[in-house]
């Protein structure tokens, strides 16, 4: 029969054809075009319906038999020939095995982090406990507690972000230290400090919209200003290094009185003069004070029985001093380059 002979001139050119082909896609290519829906073994199949009844299942167990032949000699050329393209490949691209591999560098704690934890440790060591509070504040607890009325010209100099019925995003630490005396009135020794974030309308070189702060209280019978020296000065030698000096300079606090500015010794010039201190010998790093009369009343202590001293300071100052960073922004702006240096 005529169709028998073309299967088998098919299945002999067809497997020719196979073992010619020298890559996986032309092979591909050549398998549709035999076995496609529009391939040769297809068009064969489709002239069986003008055959006999009795030559019809001849034909068609043939056309079996020769498809199965064919799938099974593009099956084994096609993984012969996926195997050598393998080997191609991995002769271009071999591995060199003496080379060092990717770099992965472990993440570690942003220098920020760094500094409160450092501050953290130096006061737990002097008896300091941690006391925390909400970023969102009454502006009784953020202002009038600490004897900023509503009237005060400090509010001002604040730019503080106000929210909604009487609302404000905390422009310092010092409502954690009014909550904590609150609860430990009338008498209870209060030795804290309250790290966290804080906010005031800032955005220059050395000052953000969000900062760190960490402010620091004690309150006792017979605290004076002597007790808050030592202290800082302890604080400072700790974080700075053990020759620093530190000097109090009269200033104005609303929520202390007396109240001074903290200068640290410079460690670049060692106290005679340079640029970095701008030729003073003493670099500013926190303000300090004794806690105001106002202040302990407000919280439910008498002045006549207790008083104490208060401080804070700004991580991101003591960051740049230390770490003799020029520019704030540093810290936030994400750049591994300036992250990986601590």
């Amino acid at each position: 029969m005529r169709l028998l002979g073309e299967l088998e001139v098919l299945l002999a050119q067809a497997l020719e054809k196979i073992h010619a082909q020298r890559d996986t896609l032309a092979l591909e290519q050549y398998r549709v075009e035999l076995l496609g829906k529009k391939g040769q073994l297809t068009a064969i199949l489709r002239s069986m319906g003008a055959l006999s009844p009795d030559e019809r299942p001849v034909v068609g167990q043939r056309a079996n038999e020769v498809r199965d032949a064919l799938t099974a000699a593009l099956g084994e050329r096609s993984l012969l020939l996926g195997e050598e393209e393998l080997s191609r490949r991995l002769l271009l691209e071999s591995i060199d095995v003496t080379m060092p591999g990717k770099v992965r560098y472990l993440g570690h704690k942003h220098p920020l982090n760094r500094i409160i934890e450092e501050i953290t440790n130096i006061f737990l060591r002097l008896g300091f406990s941690v006391a925390d509070g909400p970023e969102v504040e009454t502006e009784y607890y953020n202002f009038e507690a600490l004897n900023v009325p509503k009237d005060h010209p400090a509010r001002d100099m604040q730019d503080s972000f106000y929210l909604t019925n009487g609302l404000v995003l905390r422009t310092q630490t010092s409502p954690v230290q009014v909550r904590s005396m609150e609860k430990m009135s009338p008498y209870c020794p209060v030795r804290i400090i309250s790290p966290g974030k804080v906010y005031r309308r800032d955005d220059d070189a050395t000052h953000s919209p969000m900062f760190q702060q960490v402010e620091g209280l004690v309150i006792d019978r017979g605290i004076n200003l002597g007790h808050l020296k030592a202290t800082l000065l302890f604080f400072a030698r700790e974080m700075f290094g053990a020759d620093r000096e530190i000097r109090l300079r009269p200033s104005y606090f609303p929520f202390t009185e007396p109240s001074a500015e903290v200068d640290v010794s410079c460690g670049s010039c060692k106290g005679s003069g340079c640029q970095v201190c701008k030729h003073t010998g003493w670099i500013e790093i926190l303000g300090a004070g004794l806690v105001h009369p106002n202040v302990l009343r407000q919280s439910g202590y008498d002045p006549e029985e207790v008083s104490g001293f208060a401080f804070g300071m700004g991580v991101e100052r003591i960051a740049m001093l230390k770490y003799r960073v020029e520019d704030l922004r540093h810290f936030f702006v994400g750049d591994m380059r300036f992250l990986r240096q601590f």
